[in-house]
């Protein structure tokens, strides 16, 4: 027999086509089948061996009525999911929005806050400064000040300011300082006591000033002008107001 001959005979032991027979073993081993994989084999037919093997034919593959409506539940609960992780991130994003909105908002009250509190620290400067160079002008020359100041008392006119300037210089020679030795009377105006003026400001002894506002005020509630405190002053002897 030559070495070369192949018999075309195949027995009943002959080895079967290898494709086939794995396909179906493949089957057979796999413990479980996923919903997308067993939708997938619905419908199937018979699994068929080759050569001249006696050859089974298999029923249809199909699914029972747990595993598809397992297979349902499991695509609504993916749709699920990713409905959730969707509606979480868009939380997550509307609450970043409204964070980020809100310490926009904390910065712009802060720096409102800083710049009205600026404002007020270069007004109160401005006062300051002005207050010094009105009580070091006063201390210079206290007539200045005086009709400076006879405007905010609604005194006005160059015979409100002669009366005034006769009255002061009777009481006191526009001496911030005089102090009348038999009652106590002191400052520009004599107040009696001294203490009156405090409410004018806690100043009243060195700023000659406050005691010039004091006595505008203590004129117009007590005798309504210069004048008519400087008569109310001539005709009382010794003078006084």
């Amino acid at each position: 027999m030559s070495s070369r001959y192949r018999g075309t005979h195949r027995g009943r032991h002959a080895r079967p086509s290898g494709a086939p027979l794995m396909q179906a073993l493949s089957l057979v081993r796999r413990p479980a089948v996923t919903a997308s994989m067993a939708l997938a084999l619905v419908g199937t037919g018979a699994v068929g061996v080759g050569g001249h093997d006696a050859v089974a034919d298999a029923e249809p593959f199909t699914l029972s009525a747990a595993a598809t409506h397992q297979a349902t539940l499991s695509a609504e609960q993916t749709s699920a999911d990713t409905a959730r992780i969707s509606s979480e991130r868009a939380g997550a994003n509307a609450q970043r929005a409204a964070l980020s909105a809100k310490a926009q908002a904390a910065a712009k009250a802060k720096a409102e806050a800083v710049a009205k509190a600026r404002v007020a620290a270069a007004e109160k400067a401005a006062r300051a400064k002005k207050r010094a160079s009105l009580i070091a002008g006063a201390q210079a020359d206290p007539r200045s000040a005086a009709r400076e100041l006879m405007s905010d008392y609604g005194f006005s006119g160059a015979s409100q300011w002669n009366c005034l300037n006769l009255l002061w210089e009777g009481e006191s020679g526009w001496n911030f300082k005089a102090t009348n030795s038999s009652s106590g009377a002191y400052g520009i105006p004599q107040s009696l006591p001294a203490s009156k003026m405090a409410s004018a400001g806690a100043d009243y002894r060195t700023n000659p000033a406050t005691q010039i506002k004091w006595g505008l005020d203590y004129i117009k509630q007590s005798y309504g002008t210069p004048c008519g405190a400087w008569d109310f002053w001539n005709n009382r002897f010794p003078h006084w107001y």
